[in-house]
């Protein structure tokens, strides 16, 4: 018996040395953390609890029987963070360079298959080399049953994906499919096609870095949400995260404890400029609202003209979505419409609350925008927010025009209260470009077209540069006064704490993709 334990207790030192020491150094050397490590540093102590650490695949072809190491390069579990249940896998670059294979993808679907049965949120660390060509059809075999499994768990359980490496090919379709994407700068990198296949084909001359480096993705595509500096940086990101979070779908966002203060916010009387087309910082009107320094942005580099992230209101976590002023004038476009949609859909899924914050001029113009399909891309956010179920407010702060009120969370498209600020301007559009068009005759045989433009401007803005007529039909719950808005958002969500709608029966609807 002595000899078992002892050649068990082997085995298991084996596999905590996954591809031996020589390669452990060389990953410390790239700066990056093994993928033990990066269990380490995010499970609470001594929580961790090993699954398949003995997994060994089983193919003999090109070379493959002399590589045969315990673990076959991920690491795969579950432990606790902050005393909640949570599945982790994180890929072994130092096996086989972390390549997806048979057995490497069976441990994931396990822990991915048991994540759905106990409710539980599931965490992957992603760093590969790709599928292991060697295994052939099987690896692509193994990522399609990944695949699968991201979607039968999507808005069920919540799914993270770290990147803290490569993530090249077909595999950056699981990380694709989950709901939040964290990487490391300058270490994790994502494409569909490496640089040397871009340089082949379209002859461009392109980095990694530049192609599918973690800025790349924050600014311009749009792939990652959260972008971090270091490993454990990015681990701290991934445990807030999760505070903010349920366990699974059927399950309320965890609360604060919170005692009730005074909660009017005097910083708010002034925050919004004299002229109307003077730009503000709505993250400073978000800053004022919430629970203190509980804000956390997500998508915060990219589209920026719409503002969208998790904070604490009372304790309870809520999503906010709001237009900023401060850039582009907080238009809707393509870019911000999509972000909006995601983010929303995400906490309708989570039982997460909704509050929006809407200063909104319209739709940003161009054949740019036309040509690339503003309208389908404009419609996802007016679908997310019509088939949310969860409590959802809007503030009016400025404007709210056009097409665009409609889609900021109105109350025709479901919203449970809509709030309006004294400064607040409910129109079809601008006085100026409205006047031009009612009054387009009057203004032309006028003596002086300019004055009589001026004044058409000013009968039209007295008329609808204001919450009140908006208010009169009901469309606006109530017109507050700026510093009362914390104090009446916390009021109304409680009311609507035990909201529920019953939805028609149907398969699934047709999201405008």
């Amino acid at each position: 018996m002595q000899d078992k334990r002892a050649h068990l207790h082997e085995l298991h030192e084996q596999s905590k040395v996954g591809g031996g020491e020589k390669r452990i150094a060389a990953q410390h050397g790239k700066g990056k953390l093994t993928a033990r490590e990066r269990i380490h540093f995010l499970l609470d102590e001594g929580s961790f609890q090993e699954m398949g650490a003995l997994v060994q695949h089983r193919s003999n072809l090109f070379g493959l029987d002399k590589q045969k190491i315990l673990g076959d390069g991920v690491v795969t579990g579950y432990g606790t963070v902050n005393g909640r249940l949570i599945y982790v896998y994180a890929q072994d670059f130092t096996v086989l360079g972390g390549s997806l294979a048979e057995a490497h993808a069976e441990k994931i679907t396990k822990v991915m298959d048991l994540a759905m049965k106990t409710g539980a949120p599931v965490i992957g660390r992603n760093d590969s080399g790709g599928a292991r060509i060697q295994e052939g059809v099987v690896s692509l075999g193994g990522y399609s049953d990944i695949f699968y499994r991201n979607v039968q768990a999507s808005g069920v359980i919540p799914q993270l994906s770290a990147m803290m490496g490569p993530c090249a090919g077909g595999a950056v379709y699981s990380p694709a499919l989950t709901d939040f994407i964290m990487m490391v700068e300058e270490s994790s990198y994502m494409f569909v096609t490496g640089p040397n296949v871009v340089k082949t084909v379209t002859h461009e001359e392109v980095s990694s870095e530049e192609l599918g480096g973690a800025s790349t993705h924050a600014t311009k595509s749009g792939v990652t949400q959260f972008t971090y500096p270091n490993e454990i940086a990015l681990i701290e990101g991934l445990k807030k995260l999760l505070s903010y979070v349920p366990q699974n779908c059927d399950e309320e966002p965890p609360s604060l404890p919170y005692t009730p203060a005074d909660e009017l916010r005097m910083g708010l009387q002034h925050i919004i400029p004299e002229s109307a087309n003077q730009p503000y910082d709505m993250k400073e009107v978000i800053g004022e609202i919430v629970d203190t320094d509980s804000f956390f942005e997500v998508h915060k580099d990219f589209a920026e003209n719409i503002v969208v992230g998790f904070a604490r209101l009372a304790g309870k976590s809520i999503g906010v979505v709001a237009n900023q002023p401060a850039y582009l004038a907080g238009v809707l476009d393509i870019q911000a419409s999509t972000k909006g949609a995601r983010f929303v859909r995400f906490c309708d899924a989570f039982n997460i609350p909704l509050l929006v914050l809407e200063d909104v001029p319209g739709f940003l113009p161009g054949t740019d925008q036309e040509w690339n399909g503003i309208i389908t891309n404009g419609a996802k956010l007016l679908y997310a927010f019509s088939e949310a179920t969860v409590p959802r407010i809007t503030v009016i702060t400025r404007k709210a025009y056009g097409g665009a009120y409609c889609v900021m969370n109105s109350k025709q498209i479901g919203a449970d209260m809509n709030f309006a600020w004294p400064t607040a301007e409910i129109a079809v559009m601008g006085a100026k470009g409205a006047a031009e068009i009612i009054f387009k005759k009057e203004i032309a045989s006028a003596e002086n077209p300019e004055a009589k433009l001026a004044e058409k401007e000013g009968e039209y803005a007295e008329a609808f540069a204001n919450p009140y007529r908006a208010a009169f039909r009901g469309y606006v719950d109530e017109v507050i006064l700026p510093e009362q808005t914390r104090q009446r958002l916390i009021r109304a969500y409680a009311m609507l704490e035990n909201k529920a709608v019953q939805l028609p029966k149907k398969k699934h609807g047709n999201l405008p993709l």
